[in-house]
């Protein structure tokens, strides 16, 4: 189980996932729900994560709200009766009404964080018991983002949409941070003191709740091992008396020799087992994962370890096609994958709290993150404000220990707060850290540590006039709204032959060649001018595209799509990071890049993406150029500038780049000239993770549509139809159009492992097959 400060927890006890075995229903009357004898309603059995309804790619109409119904019956055994019994839910859309055996035990507010349900006291033991979930997502101006759904430029998907939990514990047990509502307490509270590369002290603060009549007394004991297991230190305390109905305070210190330090590059972590005894037995355990790191921000830039590191990042929207929010902590953690091989090394959370899956991967492989609270364009009154307050609270205690987390958006993005609103929220965060080097950010140069305006809330063409010079800066957007608004102020020569919409950086993957090389100058040419202002960092606005309230297309300014197939641009940042030549690198390894299809007779000059000294290209065997990157205007700050090649005379067939470091050969691509298209040739992503059985897990299958030797076709929108044999289910479409010559589906495992047979076909082609191996739940 995922515990609320970013803990994975298990125990002496039991912790259970209870995803399974639900039954759902929506769009129906309330009193049929609760009458004694219900009539017509066709419950439908469900696993979790789940999403109220599918909501198609294509906006046909606008996304589901209303309200649903979850119930789900489950024992408890006569012999737990005198324990602690709760129900943890890691989010649920929006507003939660929970009811135990028909009695209304506790409610929710809020999507996008935790809620814990201690049922102890009503559950029936020895029985059966049925928990009953109402669920509401309408719009509600008291909750954040508080914006009505038709006027939000994101959506928020319905549906109890991440993991829930059945937890069994002795009464006296390690408390939930989010469900203690403590001011810097509750749970396991995490903090690093006197880091060094020779030594580092952790500061470990433990509270335990004694919910039994009487007076227990306890020990937590604490200890640390390496990523092999290895203890590299523990610590005991004093026996303490907690009284009944308290809370009992524990605070040690692990001192650690020659730490292994946290970074994007070794994002090595240490595991802390905290274990709570009574009369030397371990009655409840927790685990959690952890970095070493120092950090601090600056105003000429951000320290990690003592090293100056510019923060490269991008912007997270968590939906996926289809299921909306309900994503399996797999494919949570294979979009972290995607952004850390896109170049980045740093996320920010828009524009709120995402699965504590995708929180998990971000320290697992390296990504700095900037946490944010539920917020877009919209201020609402006291009682709003009083729930936002405490989401700032509940987003702390959930994620503090995360070692990735260096900001808190403690912030409704661009909306009107008060300074009375943004002193409470700055002081709430520092209230729960009261530590050195705890950061505040946001939209407004207000009270907050950190400013963090996007790049259109300047004043083109200088962006940094504006900005504050008395504390850090870090540019939180660009890249989209000042092209998309056409005022980005640079007046490109490129911009002399485009017609408007070419000159956004709203491009679909479909629309073509030259509208992707644009949507990458532009990113290309906001992040050079970046590197040139005072900015600590930047993050792109956006890595995936996504779909939005108040409008019917699709957000496009993402650098991959919504099925997570890339564009230009992706290549683009990929190439700002590296070349990590070791042999065994996983990310960051020599790239190159062509971005031209090599099917326009007209399109002679060929831009290159690489992360090397120098790079070749040959057309159909005879070398036409080999040479170091570009020197522009738009490429002075850049670690690599693309490489620009003109070609003298266009001939069809085959285009090879050759990438050097130190005159070695290091990594190479190659364009052929599509012919007619012929053939399928599917492939799935599993970005580090195989795909799962029996946890709702989904990966993206793509059919290719090529001609007879391979050559994707990239102007093929043809109609493909894909069936599954095996246990699994395509989710969504099982025909779909190819865009830029590639057709997407979406594959849920079901509940066994094996192996899943995928077809496509389509008119006029030679058939695709795949294989996809669902793997077991532990492997």
């Amino acid at each position: 189980m995922e515990g609320n400060s970013g803990e994975r927890a298990t125990s002496t006890e039991s912790v259970q996932n209870f995803n399974e075995g639900w039954e759902f229903v929506r769009d129906v009357d309330s009193v049929a729900v609760f009458s004694s004898q219900p009539q017509g309603l066709a419950w439908e059995q469900v696993s979790l994560p789940h999403t109220a309804r599918l909501e198609p790619i294509e906006k046909t109409e606008q996304q589901w709200q209303g309200t649903a119904f979850y119930r789900k019956s489950f024992g408890v055994p006569a012999a737990d009766k005198g324990k602690h019994i709760a129900l943890k839910v890691e989010a649920a859309m929006q507003v939660a009404d929970v009811y135990l055996n028909g009695k209304h035990i506790f409610r929710h507010l809020g999507g996008y964080l935790p809620f814990y349900v201690n049922i102890s006291d009503q559950a029936k033991y020895g029985e059966q018991n049925e928990v009953l979930v109402k669920l509401n997502n309408e719009d509600n101006p008291k909750i954040a983002p508080g914006k009505p759904l038709a006027d939000l430029d994101f959506n928020y998907y319905s549906g109890i949409y991440r993991n829930v939990f059945l937890i069994t514990k002795d009464k006296l047990h390690i408390s939930d941070a989010v469900a203690a509502n403590r001011v810097a307490g509750g749970g396991v509270l995490l903090r690093y003191e006197n880091v060094s590369k020779q030594a580092a002290t952790l500061q470990v603060q433990t509270e335990v709740k004694n919910d039994h009549a009487k007076q227990r007394e306890a020990q937590v004991r604490v200890s640390l091992a390496d990523s092999s297991g290895n203890k590299v230190g523990e610590a005991l305390s004093e026996a303490v008396t907690v009284q009944p109905g308290e809370y009992g305070t524990f605070k040690q210190n692990i001192n650690i020799s020659n730490p292994k330090l946290w970074s994007p590059d070794e994002p090595y972590l240490y595991t802390l087992v905290v274990e709570l005894l009574q009369d030397g037995q371990v009655i409840d355990k927790q685990s959690i994962r952890t970095g070493v790191k120092t950090f601090r921000f600056a105003k000429d830039g951000f320290y990690l370890n003592g090293q100056k590191l510019f923060l490269r990042g991008t912007n997270r929207h968590q939906e996926y096609p289809y299921i909306g929010y309900a994503l399996s902590d797999n494919a949570n953690y294979r979009d972290a994958w995607k952004i850390k091989e896109a170049g980045f090394n740093f996320v920010r959370l828009s524009h709120y709290p995402q699965s504590p899956a995708f929180m998990r991967a971000c320290d697992e492989l390296g990504l700095l993150v900037m946490d944010a609270i539920p917020g877009w364009q919209f201020f609402g009154d006291e009682e709003f404000q009083d729930n936002v307050i405490q989401d700032v609270r509940d987003m702390v205690r959930r994620d503090r220990n995360y070692t990735s987390v260096v900001l808190w958006e403690a912030s409704l993005n661009e909306s009107g707060m008060t300074a009375e609103f943004m002193q409470r929220a700055h002081k709430a965060v520092h209230e729960e850290l009261p530590f050195n080097n705890v950061y505040t950010c946001g939209w407004l140069d207000e009270v907050y540590d950190v400013f963090i305006p996007a790049r259109q809330h300047g004043k083109a063409p200088d962006y940094w006039n504006k900005y504050s010079k008395d504390k850090p800066l870090f540019i939180a957007e660009y890249g989209d709204w000042e092209y998309y608004a056409q005022n980005a102020g640079f007046n490109q020569k490129e911009f002399a032959n485009l017609k408007e919409e070419e000159r956004t950086s709203r491009q679909l993957r479909g629309f073509g060649q030259k509208r992707l090389l644009q949507q990458a100058l532009n990113y290309q040419e906001a992040h050079n001018s970046n590197l040139q202002g005072p900015a600590v960092g930047d993050a792109n606005w956006l890595m995936f595209d996504y779909k939005r309230g108040y409008a019917d297309d699709i957000e496009a300014s993402g650098i991959m799509d919504i099925v997570r197939l890339p564009k230009f641009a992706y290549y683009f940042y990929r190439s700002q990071a590296g070349p990590d030549l070791d042999a065994q690198a996983t990310f960051h390894k020599p790239m190159v890049f062509i971005a031209d299809y090599w099917n326009d007779p007209a399109a002679t000059t060929v831009k290159v993406y690489s992360n090397a000294q120098e790079v070749e290209l040959q057309l159909n065997g005879k070398v036409i150029a080999r040479q170091r990157p570009g020197k522009d205007a738009n490429s002075t700050h850049l670690n690599h500038p693309p490489f620009t090649f003109n070609v003298p005379q266009y001939s069809p067939g085959s285009l090879i780049a050759i990438a050097y470091v130190d005159n070695k050969k290091v990594a190479q691509a190659e364009r052929r000239t599509p012919e007619k298209q012929a053939k399928l040739e599917l492939w799935a992503d599993y970005s580090g993770k195989k795909l799962q059985a029996g946890v709702n897990d989904v990966v993206f299958v793509y059919a290719n549509v090529t001609d007879a030797s391979g050559t994707l076709v990239p102007d093929a929108t043809t109609p493909v139809t894909f069936t599954v044999e095996g246990d699994a289910e395509i989710v969504g479409a099982k025909t779909v159009k190819a865009e830029a010559g590639i057709a997407a589906i979406l594959v849920k495992a079901g509940k066994q492992a094996g192996t899943i047979r995928i077809q496509a076909k389509a008119k006029g082609l030679e058939a695709g097959i795949y294989t996809l191996e669902a793997v077991g739940v532990n492997k």
